[in-house]
């Protein structure tokens, strides 16, 4: 069986940069495990690895989709198998990499994630009617009391996942969550990087900062004059904070430390993620002065 190496952690923890360093002394290529970096265009709020970073390791799965495209789980899935296969099957080896949870369970556990026929055009309709009617709280409401187990582990701000969600339990009578294929995909080792919270939180607020001199705010601004075709770009951290900053209801440093908090509360629900659905190795990269070498031993150990 194929053996996969998963770096997993907070936002600005450093897991790009230990994936390239990792990727480079074990001979393996990088599959990015990133909800955004699948954009092109979206370099800088995505916090993509630069050109240099790109091409000095094979990278999959990043810059394939126009912004105007819908991307999900299920299309993860389907093409990270397919990398994953055809890395090993030049006796290289595949680390993924990257901060979206759901994403790697995918993976992990091979969800089945439905097709199709997980879904009618009346359902659908009649929850994005829900959703129009009731906002996103109304679609938490239905999913918490028709799945509550769901919630634990999916992104309940995210009206599509949400829809998703509902159709998946209301047409198989299964959680979205609980649906595995029952064959594993891979053998994998999952490294989780870490840090104290307060220098962790410094950490996101310094590179906030350091997006903002690359060019943040017109990369943004380029978001906010598409927003309107498109569905999932519009959404993320770092773009739909300075929305209210373009259309001049709040001043530009309102909206950088609204970037910087919900950046914050995205590394907390992160690791909260990992460390409840995900059996990782974790390693704090301040308070163990010795992380690298100990992170290189186990993958050393892993693939031998």
């Amino acid at each position: 069986m194929k053996k996969v190496v998963a770096i997993v952690g907070p936002t600005a923890v450093g897991k790009s940069a230990l994936g390239l360093k990792l990727a480079k002394e074990f001979d393996g290529e990088i599959i990015s495990g990133d909800s955004m970096q699948i954009y092109r265009g979206l370099d800088i709020g995505t916090a993509k690895d630069s050109k240099a970073e790109l091409t000095e390791v094979p990278h999959h799965l990043v810059d394939i989709c126009n912004v105007e495209e819908r991307y999900t789980v299920k299309d993860f899935q389907k093409h990270a198998i397919k990398s994953l296969d055809e890395i090993s099957s030049r006796s290289k080896v595949p680390f993924i990499v990257g901060g979206t949870g759901f994403y790697l369970n995918s993976l992990l556990r091979n969800l089945d994630l439905g097709g199709d026929s997980d879904t009618t055009p009346e359902l659908r309709s009649k929850l994005l009617e829900l959703e129009k009617s009731n906002g996103i709280d109304g679609l938490k409401k239905r999913l918490v009391s028709e799945d509550p187990e769901s919630v634990k582990t999916i992104d309940m701000n995210n009206p599509r996942r949400l829809i998703r969600a509902i159709e998946v339990f209301e047409t198989t009578g299964k959680s979205i969550v609980q649906q595995e294929n029952g064959s594993e995909i891979a053998e994998f080792l999952l490294i989780g990087l870490t840090d104290d919270r307060q220098t962790l939180y410094n950490r996101i607020n310094d590179r906030v900062d350091k997006m903002v001199e690359l060019g943040l705010i017109n990369e943004a601004r380029t978001v906010f004059e598409q927003r309107s075709v498109i569905p999932q770009a519009k959404n993320g951290i770092g773009y739909k904070e300075l929305f209210p900053y373009f259309e001049k209801q709040v001043s530009l440093d309102d909206s950088l430390t609204e970037i910087k908090k919900n950046s914050r509360h995205f590394a907390k629900r992160q690791l909260t993620y990992f460390r409840n659905q995900m059996d990782v190795n974790w390693y704090n990269i301040t308070a163990d002065k010795d992380y690298l070498e100990k992170i290189n031993k186990k993958v050393s150990d892993f693939l031998r």
